[in-house]
């Protein structure tokens, strides 16, 4: 791993609420993602990002569940080259679907992922989204998210995910935040799906 940017904080010295989500992060996963100790600089920050990551990573409905949204973070995170989001949600993706080779295929050509039409549909927007926020072609593309079933509240958490990852991308460039290790290894161990 990379020596990051600045100094990463000792977990001996964070506010008890942090050192405790980070130790629950590390019961379950093994390790701290390194993200975590990067941002635990900047308490209140850390707290005001993990909230909103929370609040639109955690949120479900019949179309946009889990995979979408890790679908959404791995897309658009290759498009912004950010090593650390691609690998560690790439590990997450990989784990939701039990699919070992899905994360490659999206960060490589999400067309060709076999990817249902409702996820290409997304996919397709939220790509756009983190190149050219700006572009005439989002209205007609939500128009298709709509005929494939999402809802305005689904396109409204694809906005936001796509946008909240846009200033994570940023940081984890911009601080230096290598993924772990660990996440290389992560979901590995099921079949690639055809």
């Amino acid at each position: 791993m990379a020596v990051p940017f600045l100094p990463v904080t000792d977990l001996s010295t964070l506010a008890p609420d942090l050192r405790d989500r980070m130790l629950a992060v590390q019961e379950k996963a093994g390790f701290i993602p390194s993200v975590f100790l990067m941002l635990a600089r900047r308490p209140e920050e850390f707290r005001a990002f993990f909230a909103y990551h929370d609040a639109l990573m955690e949120r479900r409905s019949a179309m946009l569940g889990r995979a979408e949204r890790e679908m959404i973070v791995v897309a658009t995170s290759a498009h912004n080259h950010c090593l650390y989001c691609v690998v560690a949600h790439g590990a997450i993706l990989r784990i939701v679907t039990k699919d070992a080779s899905i994360a490659e295929k999206i960060v490589t050509n999400w067309r060709k992922a076999g990817l249902s039409a409702a996820q290409l549909a997304l996919l397709e927007f939220t790509t756009l989204l983190a190149r050219d926020s700006a572009s005439a072609e989002l209205p007609r593309l939500s128009e298709n998210l709509r005929e494939q079933g999402y809802t305005d509240d689904d396109i409204w958490d694809a906005v936001s995910i796509t946008s909240f990852f846009a200033m994570s991308n940023r940081l984890a460039n911009g601080l230096g935040i290598d993924p772990n290790a660990q996440f290389y290894a992560m979901g590995r161990d099921f079949a690639p799906q055809t």
